[in-house]
């Protein structure tokens, strides 16, 4: 089968995100939070291959600290969304009775809440935003397009001859749905869980700017991004980074949910 474009470039920018991430753990060449005036406001030189910022901050240590904020936010709450969500989309497709049009019901409710407000709400109950906050809450808002997916999904793969059959053999329905609906649908939510990835980090970068998801202590691109609005017209290289980091990030999950689909549906397929 002929690779997706979209999948490989998807990939490629998703994978650097997370090589930066790990090479973080092991390697930075500046503390991120090592205040330094005499070096302030540095053009991209060496060894500030990215430059400094208004306070002497290395930029490129702090797009690397940055990585792994990046990343813990989009698994974690992805993890929230389709944890929460794929089971009750699975149940909603699945189960009769008044419990479907609750979920349902459920999730409409929630769609009403984006991750701002509910960060906002989250923050004021816990008296400040912090980087478990806007996981939260960001999670929380995905998981009505879990629910969706996945019921759309299983409403597709209860209508199959398999299903019929594993319901006449008297086969438990909790059984049917672990051994026959799930593994049909995780395409779908593999593909779903690519593009919340994205949001989630975009979420987050908002949050961030706004002050409220990580304090001023820990490095987050969207933090990045506050700390270079007063210097965008005389130094535009502080915000350059964090946002071109953010964008490429939404892009590569977005390519890649693309790519995802078009290699796992069959009706996308190229027919040879």
């Amino acid at each position: 089968m002929k690779r997706s474009l979209s999948l490989t470039i998807g990939a490629s920018l998703v994978g650097l995100v997370a090589v930066l991430a790990l090479v973080s753990f092991f390697w930075m060449p500046f503390d991120p939070n090592h205040v330094d005036p005499a070096s302030r406001l540095l053009p991209p030189s060496w060894p500030h291959i990215m430059g400094t910022d208004h306070l002497g901050l290395d930029i490129f240590s702090r797009i690397l600290a940055g990585a792994r904020i990046c990343l813990l936010v989009g698994v974690i709450a992805v993890g929230i969304g389709a944890l929460v969500g794929v089971p009750l989309g699975l149940i909603a497709g699945f189960a009769k009775g008044w419990f479907p049009k609750f979920v349902l019901r459920t999730a409409d409710i929630i769609y009403a809440f984006p991750a701002l407000l509910l960060a906002i709400l989250l923050a004021a109950a816990n008296g400040h935003g912090s980087v478990v906050t806007a996981m939260v809450a960001i999670g929380i808002s995905s998981v009505p397009a879990f629910i969706r997916v996945a019921r759309a999904a299983t409403l597709q793969v209860v209508n199959q001859d398999f299903i019929l059959a594993a319901r006449t053999s008297a086969t438990p329905k909790y059984t049917i749905a672990l051994q026959h609906i799930l593994p049909n649908i995780a395409p779908v939510v593999l593909v779903q869980s690519s593009v919340s990835f994205g949001l989630a980090i975009l979420a987050e970068a908002a949050l961030s700017y706004l002050g409220l998801s990580a304090p001023p202590t820990t490095v987050t691109w969207g933090r990045m991004l506050f700390d270079a609005q007063s210097y965008l017209f005389s130094d535009a290289n502080l915000a350059l980074w964090p946002g071109l980091f953010i964008a490429l990030t939404v892009l590569g999950c977005n390519l890649l949910g693309d790519g995802l689909r078009e290699v796992l549906d069959p009706r996308l397929q190229e027919v040879r």
